[in-house]
């Protein structure tokens, strides 16, 4: 195991702990994305001490570099530090016993095998030690190495008490299924089922945490779908499970809303890293059981679900404890939009209308644009050829239109001020209907976007509301 060992870092660390006679192990995750042969991304190292990690965490900043901080946690008998390369947390060995109703356990110092013992699940229970004498010797008590080679998902003590002891490890083995494209071992899932409820113990800090870690995944579907069969899904997000299910009248059937959004999500993880985007995907069409009627000449429609669903998003933000600042307004900005190059695709795309979608969608309309893209699940291959060649068309336009026009970002050439100063009058809704009809002409193609032209409309504006423009030479 000394291939997991070759940085220099772990020959700092192992004569700190060989010359203080302390046993410790690099455990848990680096172990485990070493062995699958996966990046490390995070760059994070966990320590486990047989002892006082904080002592051992201070001495081997001390021996790295005299000037790194040590951040101490002494109710949970932790410290950490970061070098340029890594962060390094020291925990000390310990065994845990819980109170239902709670998710902090009762702490007392343990042994290796008994922290190996509380740890989640196997893959997550490999060790090495660190001591000169043993240097690079893996231990694995409870099979992690053969579950790792299965691709399982299992827990090292009796999955219900795991989950019952930790709930948030409902959450984590999904989402550790989703991340490495492992399989949930029967008795693991069987008791996710069986302990759903105890979810709600979990603050929606810690769960919002997983849930964006599987919608960051590679096949983020997959986490979605485990959380649906668990019975978490309803839970925790229940708009989302909101979308199931498939309703038919008169032999008219809509799509499954919640198989189609995380599709969406699946072929938006393709393109993007930006968890805002995902999120929009993943909530595009969250109003449509609110919207959903039936005509037996129409069939079914969801009319105004983009608006709705935009307008939903604070609550479910606020409920699941996302940011309700900018990232929330940019997914209402998005969901709100959604439809818009889709009808610009379908028909006779004019110059008025890509402008108003670049003046409302402003820097957010390449985003925009792949969520269309993504959006599009049909299986009928030619129909769904024939909408991506037509986003390509509104692609194209969009770029000659602002490279021509300028309107993304767009602000009137003359403004409130200038208004206000031509006709000598008080800040008013007049001024903001002659700010509006200027915008409109622009956007309509009806005068270029120039300060000449636009003055001219305002001048003309004014006139018919009523006003004198004052000679500004006097």
């Amino acid at each position: 195991m000394n291939i997991c060992l070759n940085d220099k870092i772990f020959e700092t660390l192992s004569s700190v702990v060989t010359s203080e006679n302390v046993q410790a192990y690099v455990i848990g995750g680096w172990v485990r994305d070493c062995l699958l042969k996966r990046d490390h991304p995070d760059k994070d190292i966990d320590i486990l001490v047989i002892g006082s990690a904080i002592e051992i965490a201070r001495k081997a900043a001390k021996k790295i570099h005299p000037g790194i901080k040590v951040s101490v946690f002494k109710n949970f008998g932790t410290a950490m530090f970061r070098n340029q390369e890594y962060e390094i947390e020291f925990v000390g060995a310990r065994k845990e016993s819980y109170d239902r109703n709670s998710r902090k356990p009762v702490v007392e110092d343990g042994t290796l095998e008994d922290d190996q013992k509380r740890r989640d699940f196997t893959i997550n229970t490999l060790a090495i030690s660190l001591n000169k004498e043993t240097f690079g010797m893996f231990l694995d008590p409870f099979g992690g190495i053969d579950d790792l080679k299965k691709k399982t998902i299992r827990t090292p003590l009796e999955p219900g008490k795991t989950f019952s002891d930790d709930p948030l490890r409902m959450m984590r083995a999904i989402r550790f299924a989703s991340q490495l494209n492992f399989t949930i071992e029967e008795n693991t899932f069987n008791s996710i089922i069986e302990n759903a409820e105890r979810i709600k113990i979990v603050s929606a800090e810690r769960i919002v945490t997983e849930l964006n870690k599987i919608i960051m995944c590679s096949h983020p579907s997959k986490g979605f779908i485990l959380l649906e069969k668990a019975g978490l899904l309803k839970i925790i997000f229940p708009e989302l499970d909101n979308l199931k299910g498939i309703e038919t009248k008169e032999g008219k059937a809509h799509k499954d809303n919640f198989h189609h959004s995380i599709k969406v999500l699946e072929n938006i993880s393709k393109k993007t890293d930006n968890l805002w985007l995902r999120w929009a995907a993943l909530l595009h069409d969250i109003a449509k059981p609110v919207t959903k009627k039936y005509q037996s000449d129409t069939g079914w429609s969801f009319h105004g679900h983009e608006f709705i669903g935009s307008k939903m998003v604070p609550n479910i933000f606020r409920n699941l404890k996302l940011p309700l600042n900018d990232k929330m307004k940019y997914v209402q900005k998005i969901i709100d939009l959604h439809l818009r190059p889709i009808a610009l695709s379908q028909d006779l795309v004019t110059d008025s209308a890509i402008r108003r979608l670049l003046f409302e969608a402003g820097d957010d309309i390449d985003d925009l644009m792949i969520l269309c893209e993504a959006d599009i699940t049909s299986k009928n291959e030619a129909k769904k050829t024939k909408h991506l060649e037509n986003f390509k068309l509104v692609r194209t336009k969009l770029k000659e239109i602002e490279e021509k026009d300028a309107v993304r970002n767009f602000q009137p050439p003359v403004d409130g001020s200038e208004i206000i100063m031509t006709f000598g009058i008080k800040p008013g809704k007049e001024v903001g209907v002659i700010k509006n009809a200027i915008r409109d002409a622009i956007l309509d193609g009806i005068i270029p976007n120039e300060h000449e032209a636009a003055r001219k409309l305002m001048l003309e504006k004014g006139v018919e509301l009523g006003f004198t423009p004052v000679d500004q030479g006097s």
